[in-house]
């Protein structure tokens, strides 16, 4: 089995280029995040940020740096059909990044500015994206770099570690197109 890891920084395009992976180039697309808001809901957890955050803190401490990747590969081959690969976004711990390189994979990293990055999350409905651009700075800050032990997020070191760097700070197409000529190497 392939697959593609994605990491990157909120709002920028993560779940865009899984989707454009499945829909144009026949990849399976499961969001890891989606993954862990499925751990949290069955916790009898909200689906915020914080929450998120010391859920995958917990499951990684006691499974594992790359445990969100394993649970996508068990929803993946519990799902099954005919894809290319399986394409994973949301990496946001240097173990994720590992784990997909032990299967070898690519990890691709997504970014654009922060200003089109905080437009576009306040776009989308999720509950725990109502927040000032300051707190989306603060919570990128904590996400990236401000972990204390392997197990927490530390999303620089996924940055570090990816294969490719896609900046998304255009449109959809021009996405697509970035895309398109990338998954030619895999």
């Amino acid at each position: 089995m392939k697959i593609v890891g994605i990491g990157g920084t909120n709002g920028s395009g993560k779940d865009t280029v899984g989707q454009i992976l499945e829909e144009k180039h026949g990849w399976k697309f499961i969001s890891l995040s989606d993954v862990l808001r499925d751990e949290a809901t069955a916790r009898g957890l909200t689906t915020d940020r914080q929450n998120l955050r010391q859920v995958s803190t917990e499951l990684r401490r006691q499974h594992g740096t790359g445990v969100m990747i394993d649970r996508v590969i068990e929803k993946y081959n519990q799902q099954g059909g005919k894809y290319k690969g399986l394409v994973t976004s949301a990496l946001r711990n240097g173990g994720e990044a590992d784990r997909v390189h032990e299967l070898g994979g690519q990890v691709i990293w997504v970014d654009a500015d922060p200003k089109l990055r905080y437009k576009r999350i306040c776009a989308r409905s999720r509950s725990d994206d109502r927040v000032s651009f300051e707190e989306f700075m603060e919570q990128e800050q904590i996400e990236m770099h401000q972990a204390i032990n392997q197990f927490e997020l530390k999303a620089a070191d996924v940055k570090e570690k990816a294969d490719q760097v896609v900046e998304n700070d255009s449109n959809y197409e021009d996405l697509a197109g970035k895309i398109d000529t990338l998954v030619k190497e895999f």
